[in-house]
């Protein structure tokens, strides 16, 4: 039977925790925020990774913050990453470079698999693009031998810690479109899609969970990484869909996010109710 996810080194080894598949996990995924609004180096994140590198499958660089981080540092953050078995994905910094043209994504994409990304955030929560384009920029990331993993959402305008009043403004979109659009990523090859969380659980005034079971109707919880940054909406996904659910979470809340996967901790309405049960994922 296959090992699970650090269960050969941790203590307690007597005391049962929830089944949780080894790495490469095909659900069950935590992606952890990287740089952006704490910084995070090398230092930091080999303490991460020492102690919960077992329960990261991927790090993600925010907010843009490969184009200002030094060259070696940067490199040192994806190898690290490497050695640890976590997959490095650019984040949104593509949106950046869109209106800068077809041949200067083509260099940056070079340059993202020069440098040891393995994943490249297709989205446009700032931009108007028709569908189209961004279905054909996820067949272009596949094509220069990267994994794209598209965003998408009901809120224009989403990132950027932009202030509720301002998206409240923008208003948002029917979640039928985004499925339509993240079908068409999917057939293009994307494995993974990340449900962005503003208009759905961030800046509003009551949680969209509609939309989020819109999307797990159409889609299926197998592609979809949910957004949730915040211990109340990370709680609500795994108490929802239970601890194989794919989340993105900051670097700060994986040792949380985890103990709750695993039940043994959490808060009174999930303390001791999260559970599993069968064989692991992938086992004989």
């Amino acid at each position: 039977m296959k090992e699970e996810s650090g269960d050969s080194d941790r203590a307690f080894t007597f005391l049962r925790l929830n089944r949780r598949p080894g790495k490469p996990r095909h659900s069950g995924l935590t992606e952890i925020r990287g740089p952006y609004y704490t910084p995070v180096g090398p230092r930091y994140l080999q303490d991460v990774l020492e102690t919960m590198g077992a329960w990261v499958d991927i790090l993600k660089f925010a907010g843009g913050s490969p184009l200002i981080l030094p060259r070696r540092a940067l490199r040192d953050l994806i190898d690290l990453c490497h050695r640890h078995g976590v997959l490095v994905s650019t984040g949104g910094m593509l949106e950046h470079v869109l209106p800068f043209g077809e041949a200067m994504v083509d260099r940056t994409l070079q340059e993202c698999r020069d440098l040891g990304f393995d994943i490249v955030e297709v989205s446009s929560g700032f931009l108007a693009v028709p569908a189209a384009d961004l279905v054909r920029l996820t067949r272009r990331v596949i094509a220069v031998g990267l994994k794209p993993k598209p965003e998408v959402g009901i809120q224009f305008g989403a990132g950027g810690a932009t202030s509720a009043a301002n998206l409240e403004a923008e208003g948002t979109r029917h979640p039928g479109s985004a499925i339509r659009l993240a079908r068409q990523h999917v057939d293009a090859g994307a494995e993974l899609i990340m449900i962005e969380s503003e208009g759905i659980t961030e800046n509003v005034r009551s949680w969209r969970t509609d939309a989020v079971e819109a999307f797990v109707d159409a889609l299926g919880l197998g592609p979809l990484v949910f957004e949730a940054a915040d211990p109340e909406v990370f709680t609500w996904y795994v108490k929802t869909y239970g601890p194989s659910v794919n989340l993105f979470v900051d670097h700060s809340q994986v040792v949380q996010l985890e103990c709750l996967r695993a039940g043994v901790w959490g808060t009174k309405d999930v303390f001791g109710r999260v559970c599993t049960y069968g064989p692991e994922e992938g086992a004989d």
